[in-house]
């Protein structure tokens, strides 16, 4: 018989490995795409939903494919809430002035990512990219022209009625916000530029937060307060990949790795 104190002893070590291969490892999508990854979403079975602009993809929460389908282009960041994947499409050009861009949300079943419906949203003028879910409405996000010095999250109801563009007093940001979220008492928004950079938000979009931080191919909420943020290399013959790895929230650095990231 095994005395209980060693029992105790083997189930810390088996929780502390767990926690520390969650912690430090990248969780990679098993395949390789064509074009990059846009986002990432996660359903109440942690199962991660993948979007790799013209190629949507489920894998379980370890990155082993469950099922992947061919999606039009342009797919961006998406987003999941009962059952469905919600994505923020462009059919049109993006960062451009008004008038040029196709914007849409495209829902999927969540198990076998069937396309479900299509929604028009020509109030994101310059082109829709991310999306996120806060208290019983969607958010989108989308594409900047050059020049312009404010960002914008278009609001809609759970029926894509349109509610009200609220601003964002960020300054330029290159393409505008690629990717969204709310959690932990804030919003999270990813961009690009040189360097990429994350912006944080108070619950009325008062800008909180500007950070060097690269969060533009996907930010979802995990465990807690933390988050998966996304990653996307590519192989030697060019094409992409993706993975997400454990970060916190940090007041002064915006968000950190919870231990130190892989460098492959």
């Amino acid at each position: 018989m095994v005395a209980p104190n060693r029992i105790l002893v083997v189930v810390a070590m088996m929780c502390l490995s767990a926690s520390a291969l969650l912690a430090g490892e990248w969780i990679k999508c098993e395949g390789d795409y064509q074009y990059h990854l846009q986002g990432v979403a996660r359903d109440q079975d942690k199962n991660l939903y993948w979007s790799f602009t013209t190629e949507l993809v489920k894998t379980d929460a370890t990155g082993k494919l469950i099922t992947k389908v061919n999606v039009a282009n342009h797919h961006g960041d998406l987003t999941y809430r009962d059952g469905k994947v919600y994505v923020a499409v462009n059919l049109g050009e993006f960062n451009q002035p008004m008038g040029k861009a196709d914007s849409w949300v495209y829902v999927y079943d969540a198990e076998t990512l069937e396309e479900l419906a299509q929604h028009w949203i020509p109030e994101v003028v310059h082109g829709a990219g991310g999306m996120a879910f806060k208290d019983g409405n969607f958010y989108v996000v989308g594409g900047l022209p050059d020049g312009v010095i404010e960002n914008y999250v278009y609001e809609f109801r759970s029926d894509f009625r349109f509610i009200k563009r609220h601003v964002i007093e960020s300054g330029w940001t290159q393409m505008g916000i690629q990717t969204a979220e709310w959690h932990a008492g804030a919003w999270w928004f990813g961009c690009y530029g040189d360097p990429r950079t994350l912006l944080t938000t108070d619950a009325s979009f008062r800008l909180t937060g500007h950070f060097p931080i690269d969060c533009s191919l996907g930010i979802v909420m995990s465990g807690g307060k933390q988050f998966l943020i996304a990653d996307g290399p590519k192989t030697p013959e060019g094409r992409c990949l993706g993975r997400v790895r454990v970060v916190q929230p940090d007041p002064l650095k915006g968000l950190v790795a919870v231990e130190s990231a892989p460098t492959s």
